[in-house]
């Protein structure tokens, strides 16, 4: 058993998307107020199982990993200190050591998401920071086959991997029990990754597919803007780590992106491009400090075509944050300062800004 515990004491000048505190990646269109709290979603647990024998020279395991961003536990007012907790991951793996082979079955990370941690922040750990606005990826239900090129040789390490993971989307229909646009015609979504690993660098190329019916299962939902569209993306990526540096990023391209965590948050038919570059430097063996940059802009005209039909008009985002972290054995304190600011239309006509500034102080202890 392993896990982490996060605690989070924050204050922001406005309400945040897709929540506040450890959850907050952009501010809320049109609110104002200022907030502050405590907050502890961030703690994880998980089991690891490795070593169980299946036949000839494969080998088995797994993993289940959850964590406290499942909702509140009903309403009433002490609800938000009666956290669910909410599935991560849940797969098993058969490992063959001599041909450098795995195959992974259940819910697990597909491959757009990053080889390399998400950018480094002891406050968005959930929630990463660059989320949905220049950081794309998500878990699905699947399978997916890992193959070492080179297994054995020595030098530069290359992977590739293929995967098969449930179509997703959000509505028409039940999102709860698949009956999403994503899940009409057994048409999941397939992705494939090529990793090239050095001593002190990771390098990737990572692509994605999909097609999404808009009628439904039942094929008679309405579609005002289209009947289906495809969704693509194609992503590249990588982190660096020479000597006190820790130099990472991704950026990527697509359309149709919601089911990944892209375009904002918003489901349709939207093209866009977005990335994140983080630089950070060790002082001292326990004190290191991040800049972090993310950015997404998406194209207006496909937003203003989705408007009221999965786009809330949304149009661009961009975020800064700085860390300064303080780390020994398994303890860890950060003082993060975050700054957001989005732009986006209600109509298709106006163009608006919000932006957003979180500060906050993070205590983690990992076991």
């Amino acid at each position: 058993m392993h896990g982490w515990i996060s605690a989070t004491a924050f204050g922001q000048n406005r309400p945040f998307e897709f929540g506040n505190g450890q959850a907050a990646l952009w501010p809320v269109p049109g609110s104002n107020g200022s907030l502050s709290g405590f907050d502890a979603r961030s703690s994880r647990f998980w089991f690891d199982m490795t070593g169980a024998k299946f036949g000839g020279n494969w080998i088995g395991g797994g993993r289940i990993e959850m964590d406290f961003f499942g909702g509140y536990n009903g309403s009433g007012p002490f609800s938000q200190q009666q956290l669910t907790p909410r599935l991560r991951q849940a797969y098993m793996d058969l490992i063959n050591p001599e041909t450098g082979t795995t195959v992974r079955l259940g819910q697990q990370w597909e491959l757009m998401d990053l080889l390399v941690p998400d950018p480094a922040s002891l406050t968005h750990i959930g929630d990463p920071l660059g989320l949905s606005a220049g950081l794309i990826g998500w878990r699905f239900p699947g399978a997916v086959v890992y193959q070492d090129l080179n297994h054995g040789a020595s030098g530069i390490q290359w992977q590739l991997a293929a995967g098969v993971f449930e179509g997703q989307w959000d509505g028409p229909g039940n999102n709860v029990d698949f009956l999403t646009g994503g899940n009409v015609g057994f048409r999941p979504q397939l992705e494939a990754r090529l990793r090239a690993k050095g001593s002190d660098w990771v390098a990737f190329f990572a692509t994605h597919y999909s097609e999404v019916d808009l009628r439904g299962v039942g094929g008679n939902a309405p579609t005002p803007v289209k009947p289906g569209l495809k969704s693509v993306a194609y992503e590249i990526g990588g982190q660096w780590k020479p000597g006190p540096w820790v130099l990472g990023g991704a950026a990527y391209t697509g359309n149709g992106l919601g089911e990944l965590s892209g375009s904002l948050g918003q489901f349709g038919d939207i093209g866009e491009t977005g990335g994140y570059l983080q630089v950070g430097y060790s002082f001292t063996p326990h004190w290191t400090a991040y800049a972090t940059y993310a950015a997404i802009s998406l194209n207006k005209q496909d937003v203003i075509d989705w408007l009221g039909y999965g786009s809330s008009g949304l149009i661009r985002n961009r975020q800064d944050a700085l860390s300064l972290q303080y780390a020994a054995g398994p303890y860890a304190f950060a003082l993060e300062l975050m700054h957001d600011k989005l732009h986006y239309t209600t109509d298709g006509a106006d163009r608006a800004n919000a932006s957003g500034n979180q500060v906050s102080l993070s205590a983690f202890y990992e076991f």
